[in-house]
């Protein structure tokens, strides 16, 4: 029997996300109608509309709706694996690891991969080295989110010892992998994404029956029919996929794993994990984001990553400070 509520909250987060993603195009220095920027999509505007909408800032808005929706994916899947709302990848670590990577890569110390390579290298060095470090408990309890914390901690001090060592020129170059930028991002790497996005999440719908079964005990899960060790290996996989390749695009957005899974999961039906309601959510909070960025101060900018951790901040805070959290069910 179809879940109407868990329809209602998907069809309201698409409302949302069209909504957001019309108001990024048509905002900014350049103000351009609603008309003209639908005429534009369409090929159907003038030259100066169609450079404007379709030149500068279409693959801005596509980047952050591929990044928002990949982060807010890989942070969902993180907390049901590790039964525990704060394990997002931000905060364990693997943002700061790809990031790492993905700088090494730019400035030049002898890693002449790409940083959608480097970045996925990055993310599953952070896993594995949390994973090791938690020890049998694997990806439960808080022993593998402090793990993370300390890798991420030492990735984010690499990354400046890397910044400070290197030409000014090569040190702006990475520099917004440092902060979590969308502007000029590289439409291959976009292009990456998107596949990665679309194969994770077909996998992930696959699945999900399997991943709802990990709420309950193991023993429950395991008499349900799921097989935990594989379901969690390809979870766990899914997303450091997910993770490496938006982070490659935009760089350390973390907090967007963290707010989009919570509104998601407090808008859907319970017992459920929230893939795709979690997965609008973080896009639209991705473009908005970046919207307020450009906009608020304008003509300065302000990346997308610190108006995420300037939102997202009190509210990690008050997920700490709670004295009994909420179930993630």
């Amino acid at each position: 029997m179809p879940d109407k509520r868990n329809a209602l909250v998907n069809s309201l987060l698409l409302a949302l996300l069209m909504i957001s993603t019309l108001t990024s195009l048509s905002t900014g220095t350049v103000q351009v109608s609603l008309a003209d920027t639908l005429a534009a999509l369409l090929g159907q505007a003038d030259p100066m509309t169609d450079f404007v909408i379709n030149e500068l800032r279409l693959n801005r808005v596509v980047a952050g709706l591929l990044c928002g929706a990949a982060l807010a994916l890989a942070g969902c899947l993180m907390q049901t694996l590790a039964r525990n709302r704060l394990a997002t990848p931000g905060i364990i670590g693997i943002d700061n690891a790809a990031t790492a990577f993905a700088v090494a890569s730019v400035v030049g110390i002898g890693l002449s991969l790409a940083p959608s390579a480097m970045a996925l290298a990055g993310a599953a060095t952070a896993t594995a080295l949390a994973f090791g470090l938690a020890g049998a408990k694997g990806t439960r309890g808080y022993r593998f989110i402090v793990a993370g914390i300390g890798i991420g901690a030492i990735a984010a001090a690499i990354t400046q010892v890397m910044l400070s060592r290197v030409a000014i020129d090569d040190a702006n170059a990475a520099y917004p992998w440092t902060v979590g930028s969308l502007n000029a991002r590289n439409p291959e790497s976009v292009k990456v994404l998107a596949a990665g996005l679309a194969l994770g999440y077909l996998v992930l719908m696959a699945i999900t029956r399997a991943l709802n079964t990990l709420q309950f005990a193991d023993a429950v899960a395991i008499a349900l029919g799921t097989r935990l060790k594989a379901t969690r290996i390809l979870g766990l996989g899914l997303s450091v996929l997910l993770t490496g390749l938006a982070v490659s695009v935009c760089g350390p957005v973390g907090l967007v794993s963290l707010l989009a899974p919570e509104l998601a999961r407090a808008l859907s039906r319970p017992g459920k994990i929230p893939l795709t309601a979690s997965a609008l959510a973080g896009a639209s909070f991705l473009v908005v984001a970046d919207l307020l960025g450009r906009s608020l101060f304008s003509p300065l900018e302000v990346p997308a990553g610190i108006i995420s951790a300037i939102v997202g901040s009190p509210y990690l805070l008050w997920i700490l400070l709670r004295p009994t959290p909420r179930s993630l069910t």
